[in-house]
Parts: C-alpha cells; sequence; structure tokens
C-alpha cells in the first residue's frame, strides 16, 4: 500500500474534524456521544441526519455529525479512535479488515448497491469512446474508494493494466474542478459530481454493469467493534432509524427527496433523480442470506468483503486477504431481525 499504517495513525491523530470526546463519554453534561462519519452521497443516512432520526431516538446521547470526502479518510479516523459510526463504500471497508490496517469495526447496514450513482465517464472532446481507448489517457477518481475498485474492474475487463493509464488521485468535488478546466480525460466518481460532469461527458460503464459482471460495490454502515461492545443499545437504534430511512425512500420519494436535497445543496426533483440511480434493498432484505444475514448464518456479503480484498490483493493494494471466518466475525447481526422488523 502506498500509505503506511503509522502514517494514517499520524495523519488521523492530527485531523480536527473527526468529532470529539470518547464513545462512552462526552463534553455536554457527562452525556455519552456517538461521532458518526457521513459522505455526501444520496442515501439514507442523509435522511436519518436532516431529520434527526437518531437524536430522536437516543436524546441521552450527545450525536456529532462529521463530512467525509471519502471512504480512505474514514478508514483514517478509525484508525485513530476518532469515530464510532460511518457510512463508508465495500472497498475501502475490504481494505480496512485486511493487513495491514486490521481496522476492529463491524458491518451492520447495507446503505445502498451502487447502480448508475457511479459511473465512469469520458470527457466530450477526449477521443474516449470505450474503455479500452484510455490507454495513455489522464483519469481521476478517490483513491480506495469503491470508484477506484470499480475503475480498475472495468480497466482489467478491458484488458487494460493498472499502468496503461495515468490514475490520479481527486475527491469528487476535485474532480468537477480539473474536469472544468479541461484537465481529464476521464473519471469515476459518484453522485452528485457525477451527474455534472456527466453535463460534458459520456459514460462509458457503470457500476450496475460491473455488479452484473461479478464486481458489484455497496455503500455500507460500520460501527467500531468497541462502541458496538460497550453501547449495543446505541446501535440498535442506528440500525433502526436508518431502516425507517430505507423506508421513506421506498414509501415517500418526495420526502426523501426533499431531505437529501436539503444536505446535498440540490433541487427536490434533482435529489430525486438520483436517488433513482441507486439500489435501495428492503429493510427485511438486510438479514436475508444474499446480505448480512443471521447470528444463525451469515450472508454473502461477507463474501463479497473476502472477493474485493482478493480482487486488491491481486491490484497489489493490500498486503493479505482475510478469511473468510474472519470477515464473518466482522458482520454485526445481533438480533438483526428483531431490530429490524
Amino acid at each position: 500500500m502506498k500509505k503506511l499504517l503509522s502514517v494514517l495513525v499520524v495523519a488521523a491523530i492530527g485531523m480536527t474534524a473527526c468529532g470529539n470526546g470518547a464513545a462512552s463519554g462526552g463534553a455536554s453534561a457527562g452525556k455519552k456521544t456517538i461521532r458518526l462519519a457521513y459522505q455526501a452521497f444520496p442515501s439514507g443516512d442523509l435522511i436519518v441526519k436532516n431529520q434527526g432520526l437518531l437524536e430522536k431516538a437516543l436524546p441521552d446521547y450527545q450525536i456529532t455529525w462529521t463530512k467525509f470526502d471519502s471512504g480512505a479518510s474514514i478508514n483514517t479516523a478509525f484508525v485513530a479512535k476518532s469515530v464510532d459510526i460511518a457510512a463508508i463504500g465495500s472497498s475501502p471497508v475490504a481494505r480496512g479488515l485486511s493487513a495491514p490496517l486490521n481496522i476492529p469495526y463491524k458491518v451492520a447496514f447495507v446503505l445502498d448497491v451502487a447502480g448508475d450513482n457511479e459511473a465512469l465517464v469520458a470527457r466530450n472532446g477526449s477521443g474516449v469512446t470505450d474503455v479500452a481507448s484510455l490507454k495513455g489517457k489522464k483519469v481521476a477518481t478517490p483513491f480506495a474508494s469503491t470508484a477506484h475498485y470499480s475503475l480498475l474492474a472495468a480497466l482489467e475487463q478491458a484488458g487494460l493494466a493498472e499502468k496503461d493509464v495515468d490514475i490520479v488521485d481527486l475527491e469528487p468535488q476535485d474532480i468537477q474542478a480539473a474536469w472544468t478546466r479541461g484537465d481529464l480525460d476521464a473519471a469515476y466518481t459518484w453522485l452528485p459530481s457525477l451527474a455534472e460532469i456527466k453535463k460534458t461527458g459520456k459514460v462509458l460503464i457503470a457500476s450496475r454493469e460491473l455488479a452484473t459482471a461479478g464486481k458489484p460495490t455497496l455503500d455500507l454502515g460500520v460501527v467500531s467493534t468497541a462502541f458496538a461492545d460497550a453501547h449495543p443499545e446505541a446501535v440498535d437504534a442506528w440500525r433502526k432509524v436508518e431502516a425507517q430511512a430505507l423506508d421513506v425512500i421506498a414509501n415517500d420519494p418526495d420526502a426523501a427527496a426533499k431531505a437529501v436535497a436539503a444536505e446535498l445543496n440540490l433541487s427536490p426533483a434533482d435529489a430525486k433523480d438520483q436517488l433513482s440511480q441507486g439500489v435501495f434493498l428492503k429493510p427485511a432484505d438486510l438479514s436475508s442470506p444474499e446480505w448480512l444475514g443471521t447470528e444463525a448464518a451469515v450472508g454473502k456479503l461477507a463474501g463479497n468483503l473476502v472477493s474485493a480484498a482478493e480482487f486488491l490483493k491481486s491490484q497489489q493494494k493490500i498486503d493479505a486477504v482475510p478469511s473468510l471466518t474472519d470477515v464473518q466475525k466482522s458482520i454485526y447481526v445481533k438480533g438483526l431481525p428483531d431490530v429490524l422488523s
């Protein structure tokens, strides 16, 4: 990996945007605290934040929300023990569960399955007509993200090696700026930045297609193992409100769009369109064999994360692939069917 664990720890300790206080105690009137990391992509997590659902469910907790630009920075915060619960992509989770990071956290929720809300776009005038014609071109993506994972998978599918393409590490908002300047030939990113670059570009492949080809990516809810052990009731409350948000997306799309629009500074119409491009599960699906599963039988999501780690190892992005048994232990299914019922 390009960043050693020691570098991650030092960087994380120096971060000032990761919240304050320990999970078991807070700075305000002795309240227990929950430090949540969120990302600015259309999801039920933004509905939970916008509507204050967790604050209503846990009035005895001091709850802080901190925005992060990518899963890599969230992993850094977990290493520094600066966050308790986070919205993070499956590829950075696979990295986090693998050596050298070996982050002690657990996957406790599936926020969405990537569909058309993540895609590889070629800029108009770049001369790129398909993935194979990216050879020698400059392509941006946030490193260690689901988009980065999908870009590598798309290149492999097209018969290209990573070295055949000039891949640069840019966060979504920086991709927009570089795109506007004409500095990039293509980019793999997610909404809402994806919507902006599509206005002057052509979609070459979307994550929905890569999922069909055996390289699915997801946005997950993870919780630090220490926090889950110390505050299982808070984790239950968080899972319940995330499930409530999934119900809002499915049953009241206008309300969902209004909440997401407020968080992303979009019009409700644009937010509704962006939400329609993701794949959102029904709460009952989460405990099915296909996803998280139950305490009696952990679901296939564990195998998905191992497959992602195997791919990352083949690309020399991690040192070692965790065993399926170890990943299964990192799927938090305690009381799941009852929590979601």
